[in-house]
């Protein structure tokens, strides 16, 4: 039996900076543009990789959500402290350069962790915290 990731789910909170950042800045392909009630769900994934995708959705829009709840969430999303993910480039130093060409929220430049791994961290528009690790 073979298990794969299919969909993994990031909110945001501005669809056009999201747009700018997944499709402009990472290069991502734009899979799914769904609007709804005034609100944006969009769907990116890398070239090449059909079956591997991010849902970027509208936060906090369940209906038993109440406001107070809503603000928490908003603002654990602007820390960087709701969603994270880690993708891997076989070029880091060249994806880091790409990214801070596009003026992308830097957290950490490239580094050698003790831990035995080559990575970055950004922050895409709406502070989930995106770390890049060095690919093979």
């Amino acid at each position: 039996m073979n298990i794969s990731i299919h969909y993994a789910f990031l909110p945001h909170t501005d669809a056009e900076a999201a747009l700018g950042f997944y499709r402009d800045a990472l290069g991502f392909l734009v899979r799914n543009d769904v609007g709804y009630d005034g609100l944006r769900w969009l769907t990116v994934g890398p070239e090449g990789q059909p079956e591997t995708s991010i849902v970027l959705h509208p936060p906090a829009t369940d209906p038993g959500i109440t406001e107070g709840e809503r603000r928490t969430l908003l603002e654990l999303i602007a820390k960087g402290s709701y969603g994270a993910l880690t993708l891997a480039s076989d070029d880091l130093d060249a994806l880091f350069d790409r990214l801070v060409a596009h003026g992308t929220d830097v957290v950490q430049e490239p580094l050698d962790q003790p831990y035995g791994v080559r990575d970055c961290a950004f922050r895409d528009p709406a502070g989930n915290l995106l770390r890049i690790n060095q690919a093979g």
